[in-house]
């Protein structure tokens, strides 16, 4: 691994949760599982809460906060439940929000929203 690149964090899948490559951290796509492995119920707002939960999670693994974010993309099983994604994703970014993309896609498990994110925090 160059010294430029690190990753933090494991999981049961082949991926890191966190890679930090020089002022920059990618956060691999966090779905809506909690502590306890399970997929969290609520619908899109529970499972969008747990998902947003769950990046903040990945970024503390390289010394960053939901502060630091410039640049998410966003999954959505169903564009229907793009509003009541949205009112939850504004209270996670009330300010200075980041660049977004956001699509309907069907996701790899039964789940409702995956979301990857980057942050910028220079070393």
């Amino acid at each position: 691994m160059s010294p430029a690149k690190q990753t933090f964090g494991s999981a049961a899948v082949p991926l890191s949760p966190a890679v930090r490559a020089g002022d920059f951290v990618f956060i691999s796509g966090q779905v809506p599982v909690g502590a306890d492995g399970q997929v969290v119920s609520g619908g899109i707002a529970g499972q969008t809460e747990q998902v947003l939960e769950n990046v903040k999670a990945a970024l503390a693994l390289a010394g960053c906060s939901l502060a630091d974010v410039v640049k998410t993309t966003v999954w959505l099983e169903d564009a229907r439940d793009f509003g009541a994604f949205n009112a939850v994703y504004a209270r996670y970014f009330p300010t200075e929000p980041p660049a977004r993309t956001t699509v309907e896609s069907r996701l790899m498990i039964d789940i409702k929203i995956e979301v990857e994110a980057v942050a910028y925090s220079p070393q």
